[in-house]
């Protein structure tokens, strides 16, 4: 059996519950050896597949759940633990993540649904949403600041 979802950038899996979850496919352009990046906090950033968001090697519809959390800091030291964590965007930015959104949907199946993950510590989200090809259905805010957006999108019946 194929997996159904997909993580196009899970980074070290902070949010998921089972971190090997054996229906998903971890993918990261990253990999980091588990180490101490702070005192008492650790890292590790271990994919089942290495590569970069922007040319998934996936067949078109092959998943039903997409989830796109990708790097939300413009700015952060190359050496600091933030971007290490969290990665950092660096170049043309809004095209990575144009094209990020075009491939988390290329590899979506008709009916399937994308997770989109976004923390506007340093870029707002209303930057970032002209950037999908398509409107999300819904979102909600959390985090202590109420930083961070979750958004559901689900691919359009013109996409079957």
């Amino acid at each position: 059996m194929s997996k159904r979802v997909i993580d196009v950038a899970c980074g070290s899996k902070m949010f998921w519950f089972d971190k090997n979850n054996p229906d998903v496919e971890f993918c990261d352009k990253r990999e980091v050896e588990r180490h101490e990046y702070y005192p008492h906090r650790y890292i590790e950033i271990k994919p089942d597949t290495v590569c970069d968001f922007t040319a998934l090697p996936f067949d078109d519809g092959q998943f039903k759940l997409v989830v796109f959390d990708p790097p939300h800091l413009a700015w952060a030291g190359d050496t600091s633990w933030t971007a290490l964590k969290y990665g950092c965007l660096k170049g043309d930015w809004k095209e990575m993540l144009r094209k990020g959104f075009s491939e988390c949907f290329r590899v979506l199946d008709p009916d399937g649904v994308l997770i989109f993950k976004w923390s506007e510590v340093q870029i707002p989200l209303r930057e970032i949403l002209p950037l999908a090809p398509y409107s999300p259905l819904f979102g909600h805010r959390s985090g202590k600041n109420m930083n961070t957006h979750w958004l559901c999108f689900m691919k359009p019946e013109a996409e079957k």
